[in-house]
């Protein structure tokens, strides 16, 4: 992970890279990446990878659900989860 950068600003700089369609679109913490489109589900394990490479964190199949990924904030909580695990 990048020194001096939160994993909100680290994961919100990944989705802006990534996401699909985000040029012209204002996102932020709280935007719904796959409702938006800005996500499918090969941006869906890209971003997977990312956090597993990023954060060294493993995901269960159990956790792969749209509740632990639908936006930035939703992210970060459960990367901080993992973590803290």
């Amino acid at each position: 992970m990048k020194q001096n950068t939160t994993s909100t600003e680290r994961i919100k700089e990944y989705v802006i890279n990534n996401a699909a369609g985000t040029n012209n679109f204002q996102i932020d913490e709280s935007t719904l990446l796959f409702e938006e489109g800005l996500f499918d589900s090969m941006g869906f394990m890209a971003l997977i990878a990312f956090l597993q490479e990023e954060y060294n964190i493993q995901a269960n199949d159990d956790e792969l659900v749209v509740e632990n990924f639908e936006s930035i904030n939703a992210i970060v909580t459960y990367v901080n989860k993992k973590l803290s695990a």
